[in-house]
């Protein structure tokens, strides 16, 4: 579906009646293609005093081969050999300016009380500016939880504050997020830390902004290829035939898994033009079927013998105000989209076909989030959804199993196009990046939860929605 007011504004005549104006502005946002770097340009690396992880990161930084400027930040102490001598955050000579950044990466876990935040405002005000267009800024804390007193747990909260802010304030595709790690980590939050700055960093979360991703202790390995970080897994995914469905199969499978594409029969001829593109193997199911688990069960087990990942993406609307919804329209979108899944996983878990190491990656949406008119059955479903991480990313920690969920904003697809011209402009333009996402944005972001690098990111509801206004 073409945004053709984004495709106006890009334009020379479109460019000078926004500036003029003050009307929204759509950044071109950086995606991810095999083989680009990781960013446009060097990372400006800072640290709060006392902090705990700016060392590691630098590390892992320089072994993906970002440029790092530690901005005078002691982060060789490990004996590590670092890289050429720091230039901080001193402006050029000639213009006064910063010098322009791919990255801002901020260590504030050792703020331990609010006179403290004072570091962020020194760190982050000189170089408000000087951030490349779909550039990256990344905050690391600590988990409020696993704080040591209630005023350094304090601090650390009013980070999402900061974050958010930042999101919606330096413009141009620029993302903000949050990174909450334990500070009990084991090798698996080493791993799992270094899978998160890799996509948040790169064009794979062009669309994610505003987020709080906490990375805790998990079975997590790194890819021997970090462009084929799925390599070796079976992944199933639901509601595969088009739309986000699609996308997620096909990036997955771009990344190394073989996709097991699942889709009613009535889709069977798109569900096999996927499969036929990505190289992967179709089940036509009707998952709301009584026998469908077992069915799908005994398929996965008698050709795989086992399903490392699952995306529980399938999903459908049957929109009406709550006074006018027949109870039919009510059970079809809670079947399909949350109890089907609960379902599926029953008997996945029973049987012990998805292994330690194994993930489940479920799609909700910001209606569960916020709510939304004419859609009380649906932000049901989607709030179900969460509910499902919260109760089962606990339950299912000690058998080495992630569980993690998505929730899209609005995404270019064939259901919104058919939305009316005044609501998906709004759907379009309520957001940071005053666009619609892709369903390749969902997708990469599926990918990431998916990889066995993010063993350690487990509990998370992550919004794919351009840092939507609504539910921010």
């Amino acid at each position: 579906m073409t945004d053709r007011y984004a495709s106006f504004v890009r334009s020379g005549a479109g460019r000078a009646l926004v500036k003029r104006l003050g009307l929204p502005d759509p950044p071109r946002l950086r995606r991810y293609a095999v083989g680009d770097p990781l960013l446009p340009g060097p990372v400006l690396l800072g640290a709060a005093d006392g902090s705990r992880l700016a060392a590691q990161v630098a590390r892992l930084l320089r072994d993906a081969g970002v440029e790092v400027d530690d901005a005078g930040v002691e982060v060789d102490d490990a004996g590590v050999e670092g890289g050429d001598a720091p230039t901080g955050s001193a402006p050029d000579p000639a213009t006064g300016q910063p010098p322009r950044r791919g990255a801002l990466v901020y260590d504030a876990t050792g703020i331990t009380d609010s006179t403290g935040l004072r570091q962020l405002y020194d760190f982050f005000h000189p170089q408000a500016r000087s951030v490349l267009p779909s550039g990256r800024v990344i905050v690391l804390g600590t988990p409020p939880a696993g704080c040591g007193s209630p005023r350094e747990a304090t601090a650390q909260r009013s980070l999402e504050g900061l974050v958010r802010s930042i999101g919606k304030e330096f413009g141009r595709g620029v993302t903000a997020q949050l990174v909450y790690v334990t500070p009990d980590g084991d090798a698996g939050t080493a791993t799992s830390l270094e899978a998160t700055l890799r996509f948040l960093l790169s064009g794979r979360s062009a669309y994610v902004s505003g987020q709080v991703v906490r990375v805790g202790t998990g079975t997590a390995t790194a890819p021997a290829d970090w462009n084929r970080p799925l390599a070796g897994q079976v992944v199933l995914v639901t509601g595969a035939a088009r739309g986000i469905g699609a996308a997620v199969a096909r990036v997955l499978a771009r990344d190394g898994a073989q996709v097991v594409a699942l889709d009613v029969p009535a889709a069977g001829d798109a569900l096999a033009a996927v499969v036929n593109e990505i190289g992967g193997t179709a089940v036509q199911l009707d998952l709301t079927g009584a026998d469908a688990p077992a069915r799908l069960a005994d398929h996965l087990a008698d050709r795989h013998s086992r399903v490392d990942v699952v995306v529980h993406n399938a999903g459908i609307t049957r929109d009406r105000t709550l006074g006018r919804m027949d109870a039919d329209r009510w059970d079809a979108v809670l079947d399909v989209n949350l109890s089907s899944q609960e379902r599926i996983n029953d008997v996945l878990l029973e049987r012990e076909l998805i292994p330690e190491g194994g993930r489940l990656v479920a799609v909700s949406s910001i209606a569960g989030i916020a709510g939304n008119r004419g859609q009380t059955n649906y932000a049901t479903s989607k709030a179900g959804v969460i509910g499902l991480v919260d109760a089962l990313a606990p339950a299912l920690a000690g058998r080495g199993i992630s569980v993690n969920a998505v929730a899209p904003g609005f995404i270019e697809t064939r259901l919104t196009a058919r939305v009316p011209l005044v609501i998906r402009e709004a759907g379009r333009r309520m957001n940071s990046m005053a666009q619609g996402g892709l369903p390749v944005d969902v997708a990469e972001t599926i990918g990431w939860l998916a990889w066995p690098a993010s063993g350690a990111v487990s509990g998370n509801v992550v919004r794919v929605c351009g840092q939507s206004l609504l539910g921010a």
